[in-house]
């Protein structure tokens, strides 16, 4: 994909100036970091303002659901990582925090706000998407191989509305594309019979593999449909699949979605190292592709920092109930 918007050198040295005033430590105090954060809105570079203010336009009209942006400001150490446990290797080495605060002032200017889960990588609001070494070749976000279409969270009770990718560290001789199908494209791909099915209960997820590590309570979700509201998804691709007890034409419908992803257009981009990809996490589903790896050593470094997030205010008002007593916005799940 073409980016959008592209930082000029002032804009970013500029922001990055900004951001360098924050202090606070996302993961120790997530209220006050991101009340300092929104603290600095009147000096934002004008133009990014704007450019948020008509993404948020563009989402709320479904004119595109899929953004990006490029030389966006990060952190002037980016640490090396153990493969072994690199969440808290990063919470050891990681003292500066501007790919925290960038992340967190799109989401405020976007006015989506952010959530995290409980249960997953100590509450953090800011995720590693970096390869674990003990889920080498497995179907997570956390390993080194490719990724089916899917979308976030597929099995749980709470998911993001979107999700936001910020390219830390990303090799330049590996070539690892994150594709993305629009919901609404796959509906168009589909017979109103077979809609009306995709609508209904018939279905359930296996939850992934980090998941259940992160929460032992968790194995297959409730019977969900496929398809809700005008054109949002859940699915992940293999582990998604129909009710034992599930009418013959919720199979019937079930193959015909599968058939109308492969039909449905699929935009790709390759993160570079500070580019900003953010996309609905509902209304379509994504993926990883990696067309051609070099060095698979590089690969598996490569580290994106990752954000979950609600709508708007009034949706994630709606999922107090699941909230963690400690922290507003972490969800128990």
């Amino acid at each position: 994909m073409i980016p959008r918007f592209i930082f000029t050198p002032d804009e970013k040295a500029q922001l990055l100036s900004l951001l360098e005033q924050s202090r606070l430590s996302p993961y120790k105090n997530y209220p006050e970091f991101s009340q300092e954060i929104r603290n600095l809105h009147h000096l934002v570079p004008p133009r990014f303002v704007k450019e948020c203010q008509d993404i948020s336009h563009e989402r709320a009209s479904h004119q595109q659901k899929i953004h990006v942006i490029r030389n966006c400001p990060l952190d002037p150490v980016i640490p090396e990582l153990d493969p072994e446990d690199p969440v808290t290797d990063k919470h050891l080495k990681k003292n500066r925090f501007i790919s925290e605060a960038f992340l967190e002032l799109f989401a405020q200017l976007t006015v989506t706000p952010l959530l995290s889960y409980e249960t997953r990588n100590k509450g953090d609001f800011f995720t590693d998407v970096i390869a674990i070494k003990k889920y080498s070749g497995q179907l997570t976000g956390f390993s080194d191989s490719e990724l089916v279409f899917h979308n976030d969270r597929t099995a749980h009770k709470v998911r993001a509305d979107y999700i936001t990718l910020l390219g830390m560290r990303c090799p330049d001789d590996d070539l690892i594309y994150t594709g993305y199908i629009d919901g609404a494209d796959i509906i168009k791909n589909l017979e109103p019979a077979h809609i009306e099915y995709l609508r209904q209960p018939h279905f359930f997820t296996v939850f992934d593999v980090f998941s259940r590590d992160m929460n032992k309570q968790l194995s297959t979700s409730g019977k969900h449909p496929i398809l809700s509201n005008a054109h949002s998804i859940r699915y992940l691709d293999t582990m998604t699949c129909v009710a034992p007890e599930a009418p013959l034409e919720a199979r019937d419908a079930f193959i015909a979605f599968k058939n109308a992803m492969t039909r449905s257009q699929c935009k790709r981009h390759r993160i570079l190292t500070g580019d900003l990809l953010t996309f609905a996490n509902q209304d379509g589903l994504h993926n990883r592709e990696k067309i051609d790896v070099l060095n698979p050593e590089s690969a598996s470094s490569r580290w994106l920092l990752k954000t979950y997030a609600f709508k708007d205010t009034d949706t994630a008002e709606s999922f107090r109930p699941f909230w963690s007593e400690n922290r507003a916005g972490c969800v128990i799940d």
